[in-house]
C-alpha cells in the first residue's frame, strides 16, 4: 500500500507541475493566497498522502472566490502524518 501511495503522490505532483508550467499562459497574477494553491497542494500531498492531501487542497480551493479569504494561509504545522 505504501508503494501505491508513493506512486500516486508522484503522479499527482507531476500533474500539478505540468499545470504550473502551462498556467501562466492562461492565468496571470490571480492567486489570492500565500503559499499558492499549487504549492499548498504539493505540501499537503507530501505531508498527508494523496487522499487527505487532495481533500485538504479541495478545502483550500473552495475558499478561492471573490468573497473568500486571502493572504497568508499555510499548511497546519500541528497535525502530523
Amino acid at each position: 500500500m505504501k508503494i501505491l501511495n508513493k506512486i500516486l503522490e508522484k503522479v499527482l505532483i507531476n500533474i500539478i507541475k505540468i499545470y504550473c508550467f502551462f498556467s501562466p499562459f492562461f492565468y496571470r497574477g490571480v492567486c489570492r493566497f500565500n503559499p499558492t494553491c499549487t504549492d499548498y497542494t504539493i505540501q499537503s500531498i507530501l505531508k498527508y498522502g494523496p487522499i487527505i492531501g487532495i481533500y485538504k487542497s479541495a478545502i483550500r480551493l473552495s475558499k478561492c472566490h471573490p468573497f473568500g479569504n486571502h493572504g497568508f494561509d499555510p499548511l497546519s504545522q500541528k497535525e502530523k502524518k
